[in-house]
């Protein structure tokens, strides 16, 4: 046997024995689909292991503790979502505790004081809720969008010290919000033509403006990265944001059958028809930018005004052979190294998107990169981005266009973004200064990118 410290998340179903007794062979059957659908693939993607099933109850490890509540808390905010279409008394809701600590480990199984804390966590937990450690709060905090509520000390049956506790605040899962600083971002789930499941996002207050679904994205993780959580924050400070996760990355389904030009247009489609917006402006970055010049050709009344940024017309597999050759490549390396631990083959992608970014906001990156896709979806996206052509749309864009660049872009040329400004009839172009594909925070381009959206809308 040998000892090791983990991270231990421990779940059980509040109410089990009533909800056996109402309904023993409905309530087995719902508990195994949860577990096979939600539970146990949501553990594996966040590089947990699932160490048992005991009846109602899971017991699974984590390396990370971040990765843990991360978990806990994406299993949660799901398990709101299907209730919500279910009669109240026969609802499973778990409860879900989460520690770091020291265990035991012979074969596949854990013991200890580390398991044992964790399920006292389970326990006091609140029905749907999620309860962590001072240990695991110490780790998260800060780094995490849900917030906390401290419970004080609590004394559990057979631990011999008093634990600290801390809840994640409940409205993280009621309704699908998350809390996102001072905005609330509410997260729905809509189906698309073809079956798939799509996860959208609104934030914000005022007129709306649509994001188009772009490499990559995650509802949630994007506002923790260095390239992407300020530029939300600042879109939706005077409009009511939309944005979806496309079909394969983020919090829609991982494992489609579809993915194409088509496919993206018509899940932008479903998504901004669920919502009900009418007519809006629509904002594409990077591979975006191609969906929707393809969107606004096709409902040319919808879309009142075109932002392009990053964008191109012709993927990397069809500006020049020797693009073609590296993009080839790099399209080897994702297939063979996306989901590994070590990041250096996520590296070269982030080190290109990013040039002149810090050591620091590489490795959240990186981190953000495999989180966001499976190695399996993100070379189908290469692969399918790179083949993008809609130059033969260009002229028949009617909606007002803004086309922003930077200078040095390392991911789309600037030849790129000229193509695209040239192509569409009366299109304004901005060249912004620098390397990075999009920009930080502290770059003084950002201010000018929020000046010009602002003023090309007439905010």
């Amino acid at each position: 046997m040998e000892r090791r410290l983990t991270a231990i998340l421990a779940a059980d179903v509040a109410g089990y024995s009533r909800l056996m007794g109402r309904d023993e062979a409905g309530t087995l059957s719902a508990l195994q689909r949860h577990h096979a659908e939600l539970v146990g693939p949501a553990i594996a993607r966040h590089r947990g292991r699932v160490v048992k099933f005991m009846g109602d109850g899971i017991l699974a490890e984590f390396s990370s503790a971040i990765e843990a509540v991360q978990c806990a808390v994406e299993i949660q905010r799901e398990m709101a979502l299907r209730n919500t279409s279910v009669v109240p008394e026969q609802r499973l809701q778990l409860r879900i505790g989460v520690h770091v600590g020291d265990v035991i480990v012979a074969g596949s199984d854990i013991y200890g004081d580390g398991v044992n804390i964790a399920s006292r966590l389970q326990g006091a937990a609140e029905t749907g809720g999620i309860a962590v450690s001072r240990q695991v709060y110490d780790l998260v905090d800060g780094k995490l969008a849900p917030s906390f509520s401290a419970l004080g000390r609590q004394t559990f049956k057979n631990i011999e010290k008093p634990v600290e506790v801390f809840a994640v605040a409940a409205e993280t899962f009621v309704g699908g919000a998350s809390g996102v600083g001072e905005l609330n971002q509410e997260i729905k789930y809509c189906r698309s033509r073809d079956g798939v499941k799509l996860a959208y996002a609104k934030v914000g207050q005022g007129p709306p403006l649509v994001k188009t679904a772009n490499w990559m994205n995650h509802l949630e993780y994007d506002w923790e990265n260095p390239a992407w959580g300020h530029l939300l924050r600042r879109l939706a400070r005077k409009r009511t944001f939309l944005r979806y996760d496309a079909r394969g990355n983020g919090l829609s389904d991982w494992e489609v059958g579809e993915v194409s030009l088509d496919a993206w247009v018509s899940d932008l489609e479903t998504v901004v028809d669920v919502v009900g917006i009418e007519r809006f402006p629509l904002l594409g970055i990077s591979q975006g930018a191609a969906i929707s010049i393809a969107y606004a050709v096709r409902h040319p009344d919808r879309v009142s005004h075109l932002i392009l940024y990053g964008g191109f017309a012709r993927g990397g597999f069809k500006r020049s052979p020797e693009e073609a050759e590296t993009r080839r490549a790099l399209l080897t390396l994702i297939r063979r190294g996306w989901g590994q631990d070590h990041p250096v083959f996520r590296q070269i992608f982030t080190s290109t998107f990013m040039p002149d970014g810090t050591r620091e906001q590489a490795d959240l990156f990186n981190e953000w990169q495999r989180k966001t896709t499976s190695p399996e979806c993100a070379a189908r996206y290469y692969e399918v981005v790179g083949n993008l052509d809609v130059t033969a749309l260009l002229p028949r864009v009617t909606a007002s266009t803004l086309v922003m660049h930077r200078r040095g872009d390392l991911i789309a040329p600037i030849e790129a973004a000229r193509e695209l400004a040239a192509g569409i009839p009366n299109a304004r172009m901005v060249v912004l200064q620098g390397r990075n594909h999009v920009f930080f925070e502290h770059e003084p381009e950002a201010e000018r990118f929020f000046e010009e959206i602002d003023l090309f809308l007439g905010d």
